[in-house]
């Protein structure tokens, strides 16, 4: 069976996974979850994006690589630096990113802005805040992982944020039709904002991409409904796998 390497998102770390994780191992398949960089227990917190990519890669190999958000960020990176070890890519809530000079200043700023905040208030100051903005505000409490999202430090995860938060991204739009691989793009019904971002992605990359919705869902869908989402990447790794 495949191998599957699994991508966390900002301020989760491998370990938000086990889930999915699980269901994939139940099903034959070699399952690989590693911290990204200033998260968990990854050792790395001054990594930007490329770089993070070119750690995934290696950690990873040979596989069908799934991201969130920021580990989509991160997998789509690699599927674009190593395409020769992407044997098929899955986007959760993810960006090619932000165009406009100016609109990635702003974002660079209010990354900035949150860094500061972690290293002034600490970890879990900052994830009572960050756990309800409206990105996040439907994910079920039980479901959140606070425990395991304490593990971060402030220092890693406001590396992460200056190095390898969607200010920090450089826009990747043009370069989307490079994808050889399968690509899914996929969001929650209810996160309409990256939605268009998944169909639009999904055209960009052309006969190669394919876009869909996890009903019901926000922008943590694997979060809000694991089965459905589990469901769906099964199929795509054996379909691509």
């Amino acid at each position: 069976m495949a191998r599957v390497v699994l991508v966390h998102g900002f301020t989760q770390t491998g370990r938000s996974w086990t889930a999915i994780a699980e269901r994939l191992v139940a099903a034959g398949h070699e399952v690989r979850c590693p911290d990204a960089p200033g998260h968990g227990d990854s050792g790395d917190v001054r990594a930007d994006l490329w770089q993070a990519a070119d750690q995934l890669a290696s950690a990873g190999g040979l596989a069908v690589y799934a991201g969130y958000s920021m580990g989509g960020r991160i997998a789509l990176h690699t599927a674009l630096a190593h395409p020769d070890l992407v044997r098929g890519l899955v986007l959760l809530g993810a960006t090619a990113g932000i165009e406009d000079d100016a609109g990635r200043a702003a974002r660079r700023q209010e990354d900035e802005a949150r860094a500061r905040d972690l290293e002034r208030d600490g970890v879990a100051a900052f994830l009572d805040q960050w756990l309800a903005t409206p990105l996040l505000a439907s994910v079920p409490p039980h479901a959140a992982g606070l425990e395991d999202r304490l593990r971060n430090t402030a220092a890693g995860l406001a590396s992460s944020l200056r190095l390898a938060g969607t200010g920090a991204q450089e826009p990747l739009w043009d370069r989307l039709p490079e994808l050889a691989m399968p690509v899914l793009c996929l969001a929650g019904e209810r996160d309409e904002r990256f939605a268009a971002l998944a169909r639009r992605m999904a055209e960009a990359i052309g006969p190669n991409g394919s876009s869909e919705t996890i009903a019901g869902a926000g922008h943590a869908a694997h979060l809000e409904a694991p089965a459905v989402f589990a469901d769906r990447l099964a199929r795509f790794v054996v379909e691509h796998g």
